[in-house]
């Protein structure tokens, strides 16, 4: 993994040298650590790649995914809430609205179409940056 990747605000690099599927699932596997429990809201954009790191994300954060309507509650590992194709600004309101512990948004944001990434956060859509995802990561 590229510590380059690792930005102030986000994780972020050119698919599929710096950031790919298996980037994205130690990413998640670290977050599944950190978050512990609750659920974490997962969604992505309109990348031709997204969907494929979606269903990484997804699939590494080992944990069954439900609808935003399910009354499963996490026990001891966070819930995926699968969301599918959202804006950033849709995820960041249903992390806050669902109380959810977390959010992960697959996106590169406003950087040329071979680049993706990630911008995760916490309760409240509380932004956590690249730098304290990499520490996370090393723990």
């Amino acid at each position: 993994m590229k510590p380059t990747i690792f930005k102030a605000y986000d994780v972020r690099g050119a698919y599929p040298r710096e950031i790919n599927e298996q980037v994205v699932g130690k990413i998640a596997q670290a977050l599944v650590r950190h978050f512990k429990k609750g659920e974490i809201v997962v969604g992505y954009d309109a990348r031709l790649s997204s969907p494929s790191l979606y269903k990484a994300i997804l699939t590494n954060l080992k944990s069954k995914t439900h609808s935003p309507r399910s009354s499963e509650s996490g026990a001891g590992k966070p819930k995926a809430v699968a969301i599918g194709q959202v804006t950033t600004p849709m995820l960041y309101f249903l992390v806050d609205h669902l109380k959810s512990t977390g959010g992960i948004m697959i996106t590169a944001s406003h950087n040329p179409k071979n680049y993706n990434g990630l911008k995760v956060v916490g309760a409240k859509a509380k932004p956590i940056s690249g730098r304290d995802i990499k520490k996370l990561i090393s723990n």
